[in-house]
């Protein structure tokens, strides 16, 4: 009776392991991964990165606006707290983030035949700084929930992407900063970089949805004298921030950009410290073939590792087709820049209010440098809320422009 029992419970045991598919080989992956230069989707298949960029959502920048000076996120912030002063400046920023980029909008970008969105956000999103009319309790978690719900639902990756660092890391408009790459020589910027990619990766470690996480937009414009000593100091950074997302997150891939508008990765020598890690390029420009971009071939060759040209675009439909035939016979996977702003050269187009060059432009484009500056150029408040309230508007999915060229050209659908 008692090798009756013990079998008996023997039998239970292995009916219930197989009930339960507990066999450790047979364990789905559910994250997108690396083989050599592809990356391989959750079920197998190689997958090859086409889509767009959020870009302006949350990480404003004065061209998407029609702004020329006014160029970066503070600047933008102070133009508008002089226009129409701080409560509704706050109240702009609320309404612009909260219509901007709706459930729609990405809706739309999968009709496309994208299967990726990468997304720029601004470091502040995750601390207690000043930015976009809030102070405590940034909502940054709240927004990139919101787009991870809508890329699952619509069958799209994400990519979450640090276009704005501490300090900055550029030294440009681009990061929102003060000009030069302080991130490199600060050691609070660099501690604080790391713990948000960590309090990031604690959070979304188990989200299948996100491809992965791209540490670093753009790092170290071309402009400084010391341009080649701020560059032996990325790859350092690069580790760092590696192993604090490490220590919470052992699934996402992570990406890393070249020095010099994502274009220079001499300064990279050691490949492969994790065994998630991909390359990023940016290129604006040139010409549309593969000896133009055959540095990046190369380097992505040498390190046997996938590469994804993560910001592209600006250039005429022609243009865009051809180069895009380029990446796609060179196995390098793309996200056009951006997926909306004012006029065109996107996705998706927002019409200007009528009077919004005369009025909104003429004031962010003035001389404000000095307070009787700013009281004599300072528009009718009533008619600037106006303009405002009417660009958010047209900002919507709904009131854009599809740019149908652009969208072709880039060849997503078969």
């Amino acid at each position: 009776m008692k090798y009756i029992n013990l079998a008996l419970s023997a039998l239970i045991l292995v009916l219930l392991i197989s009930c339960t598919g507990f066999h450790a080989k047979e364990k789905k992956n559910v994250f997108v991964s690396i083989k050599g230069t592809d990356l391989v989707a959750p079920n197998g298949k190689k997958l090859f990165i086409m889509g767009t960029n959020l870009g302006n959502w949350l990480n404003p920048e004065g061209y998407m606006f029609g702004f020329g000076k006014t160029n970066s996120g503070w600047m933008i912030d102070n133009m508008l707290r002089q226009l129409v002063g701080p409560e509704a400046a706050n109240r702009f920023w609320k309404e612009f983030k909260d219509n901007y980029i709706t459930r729609k909008d990405i809706e739309f970008i999968a009709s496309t035949g994208a299967n990726t969105i990468r997304l720029p956000f601004h470091y502040k999103l995750f601390t207690d700084e000043d930015y976009m009319g809030m102070t405590a309790a940034q909502d940054g978690f709240v927004r990139v929930d919101s787009v991870v719900r809508w890329c699952r639902d619509n069958h799209l990756y994400l990519i979450l992407d640090m276009h704005d660092a501490p300090g900055g890391q550029t030294g440009d408009n681009i990061d929102d900063s003060y000009g030069y790459p302080w991130l490199f020589d600060c050691e609070e910027s660099q501690q604080l970089f790391c713990e948000i990619w960590k309090k990031i990766a604690l959070r979304y470690k188990n989200e299948s949805v996100i491809l992965g996480y791209e540490l670093i937009n753009e790092p170290i414009a071309p402009y400084f004298s010391n341009v080649n000593e701020l560059n032996g100091k990325l790859e350092q950074l690069h580790k760092r921030a590696v192993k604090a997302i490490r220590e919470v997150d052992t699934n996402h891939i992570i990406l890393l950009g070249g020095a010099q508008w994502n274009g220079n990765f001499a300064m990279f020598g050691d490949w492969k410290y994790d065994d998630k890690i991909m390359y990023t390029c940016h290129r604006y420009g040139g010409n549309a073939t593969k000896e133009a971009i055959q540095n990046i071939i190369d380097f992505r060759d040498m390190t046997g590792l996938p590469m994804y040209m993560g910001e592209i675009g600006h250039n005429k439909d022609e243009w865009q087709a051809d180069f895009c035939r380029v990446m796609r016979d060179n196995n390098i996977g793309y996200t056009f820049w951006p997926y909306k702003k004012i006029d065109n050269s996107c996705f998706m187009g927002i019409k200007r209010p009528v009077e919004w060059d005369n009025i909104i432009v003429k004031f962010a484009e003035s001389d404000r440098s000095t307070f009787k500056n700013i009281r004599e150029t300072r528009p009718d408040q009533g008619k600037a809320k106006e303009l405002l309230a009417e660009f958010i508007e047209n900002s919507r999915c709904e009131n854009c422009i599809q740019q149908t060229g652009y969208i072709q050209s880039l060849g997503m659908t078969e």
